[in-house]
């Protein structure tokens, strides 16, 4: 037997067996096609042949795989005993963080009030204090009109519309209250709220969203912030009330975005600072908006009904038109004395928020009685301009007795605020190295002195707790004017106050020595 390779055999061989695969190809209809396809393609572009052919046999080995049910799970059986263990030890976690030691102690003085709240407000010990702690400036809640349409509207439509006002919620006295607000406000149009909190957490992610560019005051009220979260938005920051801060900010920003596709951009601020107290300078924040082409929104809920000659806000106090603020969102349960929030602006504005935010469409509609008593505060402040003068009295009165005359504290609220923020000194801090903790344990010991003297106050309530570099305001302790008391009550009232904070603080250095 030859043992040698004859390589010519071979080839003879494999030519053979290709010319009767192809014979056999040919017989299959459209073969021919197929291969002067093949045969043409290889020869302009063999990459496209090799791509082709591997998808087609990727084709093929997926038709050819074993099918398998995408219900099958890797569930592991376990017994009754195994189940009662893993039960037994399971944890949940708490719907809401564990309370401090101070915040235990804190709530078990929190003083309760019995029966209708006013200037004179009477707890569940017996006892009847003078209430500065409620943001009822005008005494609206002393009301006998406010009382009688109040009656007369829940005797008419009942309790709720229990029902959201896109499905069967809205009601005629709705209607009339945003009609209202937008025409005391000057706006084309209006949105009503049924809580205030969830306004502004669901006008801002309405119209802002992922992708989009936020530029916010760092002092910014929680509500704000949960709607900053839920929009998703990139949110740059400016320091609080600081136009020269906020227009290098603007400025970054624009020449950030100048090669890159257009996005949304919105401002977003407070016209009274919830956590400072101070008052937004307008002018300058809409001349900027103008300049770097973003749009406007901001948060009326402590200036709404407070600011201006007739309570339309930031806009009447600064003389600025409203149609230069694209969105005002505001509350009705602070001066009002009502309840919900609103959000005003223009027509295409407002009708979007009618489907887009998510507390109007899913939540039930506002009270129809709280509609009508927010209708008739905004009709009194309109027709009563008393009403401003002698709160505005009152406020001169209280920062006579606190501010200048005070060894401790300083306000930092606006002299047009009638929510004065009282925060110790810096120089205080400095020379008593108190730290946050230490401020909240010396206030509340101003608070509880106060009300061993029959005077209600509040401290204001931080921020939770967030990244070691996030913005948390001094603590402060909070006193809200109101015209139901007289000025010698006011008087009175500071005096209270001023000795208290005295007396702790004098307390505290003794210990200390």
């Amino acid at each position: 037997m030859n043992g040698t390779f004859d390589f010519g055999e071979a080839q003879n061989t494999a030519l053979h067996y290709v010319s009767l695969a192809a014979a056999q190809v040919q017989r299959v209809p459209g073969s021919a096609i197929a291969l002067r396809y093949i045969k043409s393609s290889y020869q302009n572009d063999p990459v496209r042949s090799a791509v082709e052919l591997f998808l087609f046999l990727f084709a093929v080995r997926y038709l050819l795989a074993p099918t398998y049910s995408t219900l099958k799970s890797a569930h592991v059986p376990l017994t009754e005993d195994e189940i009662d263990e893993l039960v037994e030890d399971w944890t949940p976690e708490p719907l809401v963080a564990i309370q401090t030691t101070f915040e235990e102690a804190e709530n078990e003085k929190r003083p309760v009030i019995v029966g209708p709240t006013g200037p004179k407000s009477r707890l569940s010990t017996g006892r009847t204090v003078t209430n500065l702690a409620t943001q009822n400036h005008y005494n609206f809640l002393s009301s006998a009109v406010l009382k009688d349409r109040a009656i007369s509207t829940l005797r008419t439509y009942g309790v709720g519309p229990c029902g959201p006002p896109g499905f069967y919620g809205t009601q005629d006295v709705h209607m009339k209250l945003e009609a209202d607000i937008a025409s005391h406000l000057g706006t084309a149009a209006c949105i009503i709220y049924a809580q205030s909190f969830s306004a502004s957490s669901s006008v801002i992610p309405a119209f802002s969203k992922r992708g989009d560019i936020i530029v916010a005051d760092r002092a910014v009220n929680y509500a704000i912030r949960k709607g900053l979260q839920i929009s998703r938005s990139s949110v740059r920051w400016y320091n609080h009330n600081d136009m020269a801060d906020l227009e290098r900010v603007l400025a970054t920003t624009v020449k950030e975005q100048a090669r890159k596709p257009l996005t949304r951009r919105f401002i977003i601020t407070e016209g009274i600072s919830e956590t400072c107290g101070d008052i937004l300078d307008l002018p300058a924040l809409v001349a900027l908006k103008h300049r770097y082409k973003f749009r406007l929104i901001i948060d009326e809920c402590l200036s709404y009904g407070v600011l201006g000659r007739t309570g339309r806000g930031i806009t009447e106090h600064t003389n600025v038109d409203a149609t230069n603020i694209d969105m005002i969102i505001g509350s009705l349960s602070g001066a009002l004395c009502a309840g919900g929030g609103f959000c005003a602006g223009s027509e295409d504005i407002v009708e979007h928020q009618r489907l887009a935010a998510p507390s109007y469409t899913f939540s039930a509609a506002l009270p129809a009685m709280l509609a009508t008593a927010a209708s008739e505060t905004i009709r009194l402040l309109q027709e009563q301009p008393d009403l401003f003068v002698q709160l505005r009295e009152n406020i001169k009165t209280m920062r006579a007795q606190l501010d200048p005359r005070s060894d401790w504290v300083m306000c930092t609220s606006a002299p047009e605020n009638p929510i004065m923020l009282l925060v110790f000194k810096p120089e205080v801090v400095e020379s008593r190295k108190l730290g946050v903790q230490d401020q909240e344990g010396l206030l509340q010991d101003v608070v509880d002195e106060c009300l061993a003297n029959n005077v209600l106050i509040t401290r204001l309530k931080s921020l939770p707790e967030g990244p070691a570099d996030a913005w948390q305001p001094q603590p402060a302790v909070k006193v809200c004017i109101t015209t139901g008391l007289s000025k010698r009550e006011t008087e009175k009232a500071g005096i209270v106050i001023r000795h208290a904070i005295t007396k702790v603080m004098t307390r505290k250095k003794a210990q200390s020595t």
